[in-house]
């Protein structure tokens, strides 16, 4: 800068020699010499006199300007500040703040910002001899600024956006707790109700500022209390959320079935109910219908064993009341050599007819599947002489049992239920006659063979029962299982036989297949899972009494109460016989009168269908009822259920069903007695 002044002819300048300067000018120039100062040009009235090296940028490409027009240096923007530095050599100074020029002083042509002050030079008369012009570029600055507002706008732009999503949402939210058919509730987690929503009006009739502050425990079905309040805990513990139902009360006095999904959040408990009352008393509905077509197949197998058994039914009769005629007469004409033949001989019939008897039972009482670890073999042997009787005298029966045969967990009714019924099956596809078989054997599913019965790999037992009949074309069997198809004339089926098998054998765990071909017969197959345990062997009975043997007085008293004077009379036989004292009732008041007296009572023997309104069951409660621990031996004729019911037999009670031998009679009280062999 110092040679640039050095070197230019200030002689020919309008202001003369340097010593000649005003002192304000000398000033700034000084100013200007300093590094630090910003972008300065000092202009004459035609020619630009000095600048700052922090001016040279401000020339980029341009040729030195010392001595030059400023006009001509800047020429390509003159238009924009012309106008200001002829106003301040007319004498006003300016002040532009942000003033947007176009430079090429990198080579190109760009957009940038500088902050001009115009000054006039005025010489000691006063009169404008020139001009200041301090620059500083604010490019930066406004550039930022710039960055600054486009970034505020954007931020502004998404925090409206935001605030109208958030708006929306608010919206939807306050729609769905308005409009939602779901219970909708706020609580503390001590379960007082902080708000609610117009569901509960629609759904229990309850108005919100009925609820409001009210305990939502004091709503519930108090058998669902301590589910609340279990829920409540665990989320005041720290657990997320829980699910749970619950009955809550209606304003009518009924309840409802909510199903709830509640999460804890900020001191209070933010849950939604599901009213499915409807589905429940549906899921119920069906399962009444599902029990009384079970029933119902139950009672048609039955129905469609009546015809042979009442055949054989009366053959066993006629044999015993032909033997106690037989018996008669040989008594009263004192011929006794062989009366042992006859009795034998009523004794037999008598047994088959209470086998009988007790198979109608546990095909036609009511109960839910009750799986008991069984053995398949001992069940089948048991039903051959039924399945015989019910295919005929055209058909041949043939077993071919696996000796070493696994043990299953199934309900044994229910699978009794299914053997008849497939048995059944057959027969009606034999009708002229022909084979029937059934089978069991241990085998075990792998691979394919599990994949193609949708059962996961493993041992199973397999029951099969084919016959040698009709057999079915490939659509026939592939709607085999459907409920209530039937290939039977109207009114011959209902269609459910098979469809209840499928059911109960998947219900156990297993899968039924057909394997069939027309004109060649069929089999059925039930797969069962193999259970790892012993089957339940028979119920343990006691060892009989020798009755035949005179017996001793013995320190025992045994209540008989039951309606049939005969058997009254043999179980009081059969007690003195024995050596203890017997006590009559013929129903249940009288009974309980004995009870209700002094006299000592060791044993209560009743049956259970007694006269009068108090069956033989509440007899007994009500004489253990007034002597705790009394030993109490049913006697029924009846299935096991009408004596149990839904659960079990109290300790101290004992049951056996009619008919049953006299002295397995008296092994029984002998050993409730505490005295048996």
């Amino acid at each position: 800068m110092a040679a640039r002044i050095r070197d230019f002819p200030w002689e020919t300048t309008p202001l003369g020699p340097i010593a000649k300067w005003p002192s304000a000018l000398r000033l700034a120039v000084d100013l200007a010499l300093a590094s630090h100062f910003p972008k300065c040009l000092f202009w004459g009235p035609a020619l630009i006199s000095i600048y700052n090296d922090a001016y040279l940028p401000l020339l980029g490409a341009k040729p030195d300007a010392l001595g030059r027009p400023m006009a001509e240096v800047w020429q390509d923007t003159w238009e924009q500040i012309g106008p200001i530095a002829e106003r301040a050599m007319a004498g006003t100074s300016t002040f532009i703040e942000d003033y947007a020029m176009r430079t090429d002083r990198h080579g190109y042509a760009e957009e940038a910002f500088f902050t001009f002050c115009y000054s006039p030079i005025r010489d000691k008369a006063g009169r404008v001899v020139g001009m200041i012009d301090t620059v500083m570029e604010s490019t930066g600055k406004v550039l930022a600024e710039r960055a600054l507002r486009q970034e505020r706008a954007r931020l502004a732009e998404m925090n409206a956006a935001l605030e109208r999503r958030v708006a929306e949402r608010t919206a939807d939210r306050d729609r769905l707790w308005q409009l939602t058919t779901d219970l909708m509730l706020v609580a503390r987690l001590d379960g007082r109700i902080v708000v609610v929503n117009p569901a509960w009006t629609a759904v229990l009739g309850w108005e919100e500022a009925a609820l409001v502050g009210q305990d939502l425990a004091d709503l519930l079905h108090p058998d669902d209390r301590a589910a609340l309040g279990d829920a409540l805990q665990r989320m005041a513990g720290g657990l997320a959320g829980c699910r749970f139902d619950t009955r809550l009360r209606h304003r009518d006095g009924g309840h409802r079935w909510i199903a709830w999904n509640a999460v804890p959040g900020e001191g209070m408990v933010n849950a939604g109910g599901r009213d499915f009352t409807a589905e429940r008393e549906q899921a119920e509905a069906l399962q009444l219908a599902e029990e009384q077509l079970r029933q119902s197949q139950k009672m048609e197998a039955v129905g469609q064993l009546t015809g042979g058994l009442a055949h054989d039914f009366n053959n066993m009769l006629t044999g015993i009341t032909g033997s106690l005629e037989l018996l008669q007469f040989r008594v009263a004409r004192g011929q006794t050599d062989d009366l042992g033949r006859f009795i034998g001989s009523a004794q037999e019939a008598a047994r088959r007819a209470a086998a009988l008897t007790h198979r109608l039972l546990a095909f036609s009482r009511r109960q839910t599947l009750d799986p008991k670890p069984i053995d398949v073999n001992r069940l089948i042997a048991g039903m051959t002489e039924l399945v015989e009787r019910t295919m005929g005298p055209a058909i041949r029966t043939e077993l071919a049992a696996d000796p070493d045969l696994w043990t299953v967990l199934v309900d044994p009714n229910q699978l009794e239920n299914a053997l008849l019924n497939l048995c059944i099956n057959a027969r009606d596809a034999m009708p002229d006659g022909g084979t029937l078989r059934i089978v069991t054997e241990n085998l075990r599913l792998e691979g394919a063979a599990a994949r193609r019965l949708e059962l996961p790999p493993g041992p199973y037992l397999a029951l099969s029962v084919s016959d040698s009949g009709t057999g079915m074309d490939p659509e026939v069997a592939r709607r085999a299982f459907d409920p209530f198809f039937t290939t039977k004339p109207l009114g011959l089926g209902t269609g459910l036989g098979l469809s209840m098998i499928y059911g109960f054998v998947r219900q156990s765990g297993g899968q039924a297949e057909i394997r069939t071909t027309p004109g060649q017969g069929t089999t059925l197959l039930l797969y069962l899972p193999r259970h790892q345990g012993e089957a339940e062997g028979a119920s343990g009975a006691e060892p009989p009494a020798d009755l035949a043997s005179p017996r001793p007085a013995r320190a025992g008293t045994v209540l008989v109460v039951d309606d049939e004077p005969t058997l009254r009379m043999l179980l009081r036989t059969v007690l003195e016989d024995l050596g203890y004292t017997a006590l009559e009732a013929a129903d249940g008041a009288g009974g309980l009168e004995h009870l209700r007296a002094e006299q000592r009572i060791d044993l209560l023997v009743t049956d259970v269908g007694l006269p009068g309104g108090m069956n033989g069951r509440q007899m007994a409660d009500a004489g253990r009822a007034l002597r705790p621990g009394l030993p109490v031996l049913f006697i029924t004729g009846y299935a096991e259920s009408v004596v149990i019911g839904e659960g079990q037999l109290e300790p101290g009670m004992h049951l056996m069903t009619k008919p049953f031998a006299m002295e397995a009679l008296a092994g029984r009280i002998q050993a409730l007695l505490g005295d048996g062999a």
